[in-house]
């Protein structure tokens, strides 16, 4: 490990979605719903979902191909994967799979965090401290949430569609520094707001353990009512620590969790409309992939410009949550 951190460059970005639609209309043949209703209360009026064998790892893979164009990066160049998923296909390391996938032929560090929606900001930070002993790092976030979801609870299975997003960091060469500042935080006592227990099957020869439901299971308004009430002040602390005002701030990209809790951060932040990127109408919630997603599009869509500094925030399931102010260079998506 290196004693100084040594300044990030933020190479190349990319994403991948898949190709089925669901709409709000489609969930009228699951229970009793209706467009307006979906909208009026999430934003949301379609998303992308994995059908057949498709999966996370197939839209991590896309994501990361895409991003490492964008950074002029052959794979077999890597020297670290980080893979944030909240819906793994498979416990024992998504980013060992997407090794696999990417043709690299050279054992790398591979491995997978856990910090749900947050998970993009997490692998940010820990990339940012691996810096110079690894230098050309991959992070990528990829979930099938809805191979996850109670298809009977209707206030949940609403709010998610799938997707991946993927970046590249490497040293910045001129010695500045993309990530201006970043943070992360965590505060269990609200774990229960949004829950996906795992518990198994426990041995023969011992007492049997209370089995609960594996889908996810979420308090909605808990959740609102947390991020609400925690986010702005969090947010507006981090642009000051950094010598920022919110002025300074050119766009802002939140997970894309539910158009009233981005339009109540953005309020309370003092952030106009124009210049916060949202997407959730066309995919709803694609946990950590929904920043580099509505990153990445926002630029496509002419909708941001490269060459900004941009604030990317998200909170996940544990509960979980993170900033961080990033300088987009021209080029990376």
């Amino acid at each position: 490990m290196t004693d100084k951190l040594v300044p990030l460059r933020i190479a190349g970005i990319g994403y991948s979605l898949p190709e089925t639609v669901i709409t709000n209309n489609d969930l009228t043949k699951l229970y009793e719903t209706s467009d307006e209703w979906i909208y009026s209360r999430t934003g949301i009026k379609e998303r992308r979902m994995v059908s057949g064998n498709e999966n996370a790892v197939d839209l991590g893979e896309k994501a990361a191909r895409n991003a490492l164009e964008k950074a002029g990066i052959n794979p077999n160049d890597l020297d670290m994967i980080i893979a944030a998923s909240s819906a793994p296909i498979d416990m024992y390391s998504m980013a060992c799979q997407i090794h696999k996938r990417l043709g690299i032929t050279k054992p790398v560090p591979a491995f997978d965090i856990s910090a749900a929606c947050s998970g993009l900001i997490y692998g940010l930070n820990i990339a940012k401290g691996l810096l110079g002993s690894y230098n050309k790092i991959l992070i990528v976030a990829t979930d099938n949430n809805s191979r996850l979801l109670d298809w009977t609870d209707r206030s949940t299975s609403i709010l998610f569609g799938d997707g991946a997003g993927a970046m590249v960091v490497t040293p910045a060469e001129d010695g500045i520094d993309d990530v201006i500042a970043i943070d992360i935080k965590a505060d269990g006592n609200y774990g229960h707001l949004i829950e996906l227990p795992f518990d198994g099957d426990t041995c023969p020869l011992v007492e049997p353990n209370e089995k609960r439901v594996s889908k996810i299971k979420m308090n909605g308004k808990g959740v609102y009512a947390f991020v609400v009430k925690l986010l702005p002040d969090y947010v507006a602390n981090l642009i000051s620590k950094a010598g920022l005002k919110t002025e300074d701030i050119d766009y802002m990209i939140p997970h894309q969790a539910n158009i009233r809790i981005i339009k109540a951060v953005q309020d309370r932040i003092g952030i106009p409309e124009e210049k916060v990127i949202t997407n959730l109408e066309y995919y709803g919630n694609t946990s950590a992939a929904s920043i580099p997603i509505a990153l990445v599009e926002g630029v496509e869509k002419g909708k941001m410009n490269l060459g900004s500094t941009a604030l990317l925030c998200g909170f996940g399931a544990g509960m979980t949550w993170g900033a961080a102010i990033v300088r987009l260079r021209k080029g990376i998506c």
